[in-house]
């Protein structure tokens, strides 16, 4: 069996407001084009995908949404990041920059 990737609790938060911070996207992490990172076999627990995410990023005030016409002609909510979103996603990263290295550190010293 092949071993799956799971999406650690808390950062779903960081992935979608990177992601949207991507040139390009405007759209939901695993249906962007132009993002570097194939996110495709995460394995991201039912509470957390990508709808409720989305709205409780809204009702934060990170993101904004409106509707428009996808390249198929059909309707499609868009995100965008907000000013507070932008400097949330500098927080985030900064956050996870830290307990990343604090990890790493961990790690190296616990072999």
């Amino acid at each position: 069996m092949k071993p799956r990737s799971e999406v650690l609790q808390g950062t779903l938060d960081l992935m979608v407001l990177k992601t949207l911070d991507t040139p390009g996207c405007h759209a939901w992490l695993w249906y962007c084009p132009a993002h570097p990172a194939n996110l495709a076999g995460c394995s991201v627990p039912e509470s957390e995908h990508p709808h409720p995410a989305l709205l409780r990023l809204e009702q934060r005030g990170w993101i904004h949404s409106e509707w428009g016409v996808s390249e198929n002609n059909r309707k499609a909510k868009y995100y965008a990041l907000t000013r507070d979103g932008r400097k949330q996603l500098r927080e985030e990263t900064a956050d996870w920059q830290r307990m990343s290295m604090i990890i790493n550190r961990l790690l190296e010293t616990a072999g």
